[in-house]
């Protein structure tokens, strides 16, 4: 039997695979700085989201505790209650107390309603410091407010840091119990505070 040869054109085929295989596979120095600047660009633009992130838990922390006080001005005005929003700095939370009107020597005793369950801040947000008009700022220990039945609150003024350093500023209003919330650190303004 004889052979044939064959043709030109299969012979280029075959031998222009079989060195697409000896190839080795990867990537040229070109795809690589092509795919890293892509890759610097997307981080570039994501940065300025990720610190909104960041600044968003603060925000977040900083609603929480306004809705809280906003709820025990309107609690203590509806049901003609004393409430008090005690803040432990140390600890790095808050909680509810109530002062008890039918104890013989009345004093503030937890508020156990599901209101009054105490709050604890993330790790990465702590409350830095509280000024109390006619009490002072105090940036440790434990510090109260006090809601009235008669409508009026302490003047209160609470800063909430991250861990970045970005400060929250909270104030709550005496005569509407209002709570203004301040992108960064102010001071209180026109607040009794004794030396």
């Amino acid at each position: 039997m004889k052979c044939r040869p064959e043709p030109a054109s299969r012979r280029a085929r075959s031998s222009a695979s079989v060195g697409a295989m000896s190839a080795s596979p990867g990537f040229t120095l070109l795809e690589l700085a092509v795919v890293i600047f892509i890759m610097g660009l997307m981080l570039t633009l994501a940065m300025p989201y990720l610190g909104g992130f960041r600044q968003a838990a603060l925000k977040s922390q900083a609603r929480r505790l306004a809705g809280r006080a906003t709820y025990l001005f309107d609690e203590a005005t509806g049901h003609k209650l004393v409430l008090r929003l005690i803040f432990d700095i140390d600890n790095n939370g808050y909680a509810v107390a109530q002062l008890d009107p039918y104890a013989v020597k009345p004093v503030f005793a937890p508020d156990n309603s599901m209101s009054g369950h105490p709050v604890m801040m993330p790790s990465a947000i702590r409350i830095r410091d509280v000024t109390v008009e006619g009490i002072g700022t105090l940036n440790r220990g434990t510090i109260a407010t006090t809601f009235y039945p008669e409508g009026y609150v302490d003047a209160t003024v609470v800063h909430l840091e991250d861990a970045s350093g970005d400060v929250m500023t909270l104030e709550l209003s005496p005569l509407t119990g209002q709570v203004a919330i301040i992108n960064g650190d102010v001071m209180p303004t026109g607040m009794r505070i004794p030396k």
